[in-house]
């Protein structure tokens, strides 16, 4: 269980809390829950997000139960280094679209004694590892997982599978293209979607077969 340290400034040293999880698993609302608890307790917080995420709201940052927070979209982490340099506790959404200097920037401002609360995936929608989240989750002092529930089977949810066949890296979207699945429900779908790409693959060169000349 994560426990809310106080800052020590006599210390001059903060440190990194990392939140990650699928799509739909509470990430933004238990970065939202933690930066008002430290709004409450009269520290100087600021919130940043990347700019290319407006699905909610271009200024504030908000969760899937409508639950926001005021943000600052920028378009860069070094950004962020600049803004938020005066503050207690500095929170980041959506780190998984930021360039990869964000951990630079995480660990520059933890050094300065600031707290640092980052939410991201942690994998993209084939699996893999998303962005800086795999060098944040290294880096931080504290990491939380949180999981959706898989529409599948009921069960615990950590994948993010994309309903669309785009193949883009990033795509912003809700539930009309994504929706999270177990580990066993992933595997299934991933690989049915494979098996469809062979035989679509297979049907193009049968195609091209029967349209081609005949040799003599």
């Amino acid at each position: 269980m994560f426990l809310e340290n106080t800052v020590n400034h006599k210390e001059q040293f903060g440190w990194i809390e990392v939140i990650c999880g699928s799509m739909f698993s509470g990430k933004t609302e238990e970065l939202i829950r933690r930066l008002k608890r430290a709004q409450f307790a009269k520290q100087k917080v600021e919130i940043f997000k990347p700019m290319v995420d407006t699905r909610y709201h271009e200024e504030k940052v908000v969760s899937h139960d409508e639950n926001e927070i005021r943000s600052t979209p920028v378009p860069a982490a070094a950004n962020i280094r600049i803004l938020a340099d005066q503050c207690d506790v500095v929170g980041i959404d959506e780190a998984q679209f930021f360039d990869d200097e964000i951990v630079t920037v995480c660990n520059d401002l933890a050094n300065k004694g600031i707290r640092v609360v980052v939410a991201g995936l942690d994998m993209d929608f084939k699996g893999n590892p998303f962005g800086p989240m795999p060098n944040l989750m290294a880096t931080a002092e504290y990491v939380t997982k949180v999981h959706a529930i898989c529409t599948r089977t009921g069960n615990l949810a950590n994948y993010s599978f994309r309903k669309s066949n785009n193949d883009k890296l990033v795509l912003l979207g809700e539930t009309e293209e994504y929706e999270p699945l177990s580990r066993a429900a992933f595997y299934k779908a991933m690989l049915k979607e494979k098996i469809s790409k062979m035989e679509v693959a297979a049907e193009e060169v049968k195609k091209k077969e029967n349209n081609s000349p005949s040799q003599s």
